[in-house]
């Protein structure tokens, strides 16, 4: 059963919504279900899979999966103190979308469902391709003009159909919905599971830390997925009683799309109306995030914060990065920008346990990266 976050409708799932009536995102319905403890983690399973119990109780599904999660968790020496990177970039297709997709798709194909429609700045795309591909499902990506070339060529490698956008994500968006008239709607962003796959990662990290959460939580959010994410497992693990508080969550956006600042910022529950302008974090330039009220609210709840981060603010995270052998896309940079502002404002001190994750590999947008070695966003 899915029940809506904004009118509290029932759903069934068996009937393929992908939204409900009254236009509010759809989250699955726990019943009998108990919170994640140590007890429950299944180490003879592998990658995401051993947090299985802790995913909603769907039907019955075969996974379809590629061994996706169990990501390192990197102590990494950060100025005069340190932070713990988790390398979700090593998941199979290079971003940590895989878990959620891993989860999503595997439910859809126990539905029935044979031919998908999605829509994405390419990480999740490429994920929703090789997933999709694996599972036997048909499968059309709808992107941005201006995406990577490196994703455009991973969807197309995987042999799903690439539709090409003018505009911006919010374009794409609205393309792919009107195509979806016809075809299933397999929308990671309203997805009812696809953030319970993602919320692996921080059971992954609660593990890797000897069963504690982290003082703080660095996250990229353009729709906020990772927050999201983030939220779910640690309130579980509260609830449980495994840890004694939320660890803080910082969701993270570029300057020049940050609705959810804006709303923050005002106290409001909804993301805020922007006019959004071109970032080299496009991964999270997402202007209408649509469960931006679930994202500010769990926030809300840890006690964390939302902040942006200038063009070159996230440039030079990306070269600190680099410099450090890590080799990601400039949207997964925005934390590294914001470690060095908590660290240096006090807002993180020494002493308090970090963690940071890295959504997406460099591989990926070498043609970005290549553009902006040459002509770098200083002052832009």
């Amino acid at each position: 059963m899915l029940i809506c976050t904004v009118c509290g409708k029932e759903n069934d799932e068996r009937n393929l919504p992908w939204r409900c009536s009254c236009g509010g995102p759809l989250s699955p319905v726990f019943e009998g279900a108990e919170p994640m403890n140590r007890h429950r983690v299944n180490p003879s399973e592998q990658g995401m899979w051993r947090y299985a119990t802790s995913l909603p109780p769907g039907p019955a599904f075969k996974r379809i999966t590629m061994g996706e999660g169990w990501t390192p968790l990197v102590r990494q020496d950060w100025g005069e103190t340190e932070i713990f990177l988790k390398l979700d970039y090593t998941c199979p297709t290079g971003s940590y979308k895989d878990r959620g997709m891993a989860y999503l798709v595997s439910i859809i194909h126990s539905l029935g469902v044979r031919e998908v429609i999605e829509d994405s700045s390419g990480n999740a795309g490429a994920s929703m391709a090789a997933y999709s591909a694996r599972a036997g499902i048909k499968c059309r990506v709808f992107v941005p003009e201006y995406t990577s070339a490196g994703k455009c060529v991973q969807i197309t490698s995987s042999g799903a159909e690439l539709v090409r956008i003018p505009g911006t994500r919010e374009d794409t968006t609205r393309a792919a919905e009107k195509a979806a008239e016809s075809t299933y709607y397999a929308s990671h962003n309203w997805s009812p599971w696809f953030a319970h796959g993602v919320k692996t990662f921080a059971f992954e990290i609660w593990e890797q830390l000897g069963f504690e959460a982290p003082d703080a939580l660095l996250l990229p959010a353009g729709q906020g997925s990772l927050v999201i994410g983030c939220y779910l497992a640690f309130s579980e693990l509260l609830e449980s009683g495994e840890i004694q508080q939320l660890p803080k969550l910082y969701a993270l956006q570029p300057e020049n799309c940050a609705p959810l600042v804006k709303a923050f910022e005002k106290d409001s529950p909804c993301p805020e109306k922007i006019l959004k302008k071109e970032t080299i974090a496009e991964g999270i330039s997402s202007a209408e995030p649509v469960r931006g009220r679930e994202v500010l609210k769990a926030v809300r709840e840890s006690g964390g914060a939302v902040l942006s981060f200038s063009e070159q603010e996230i440039w030079d995270g990306f070269l600190k990065l680099c410099r450090l052998g890590y080799y990601v896309e400039p949207t997964s940079a925005i934390a590294a920008a914001a470690a060095d502002r908590l660290f240096r404002t006090g807002t993180l001190r020494s002493g308090m346990k970090t963690a940071a994750i890295l959504t997406g590999s460099g591989l990926k947008a070498g043609d970005k990266i290549l553009s902006l070695l040459s002509d770098p966003p200083r002052g832009k």
